[in-house]
């Protein structure tokens, strides 16, 4: 069994948001996780960036796991807005 506290990789797991269920592998920075990290994702074609802030953190079958939570003020819209979706011929 590996010690989560010598593993130079931890999980990140997204609790909520437009990445919500999913799990990345990060590294720690000076034995330390990111308090808060940006992500680029594609959701319905559009690429936005995300930003999760760290919550609970805990060891899972040896390994260190750390839950993050959707910062939606800071984030990219999800949705298009309807302005730009007529612009592209994509409005009724």
């Amino acid at each position: 069994m590996t010690d989560a506290r010598q593993d130079p990789e931890y999980i990140v797991e997204y609790a909520d948001g437009p990445l919500v269920g999913q799990t990345d592998r990060r590294f720690l920075v000076d034995g330390k996780v990111d308090e808060r990290i940006g992500v680029i994702a594609a959701v319905e074609g559009l690429e936005s960036t995300f930003w999760y802030v760290a919550g609970e953190e805990r060891e899972v079958e040896g390994q260190r796991q750390v839950t993050y939570h959707f910062d939606q003020p800071d984030s990219d819209p999800v949705a298009p807005d309807k302005d730009d979706e007529s612009i592209f011929g994509f409005g009724a």
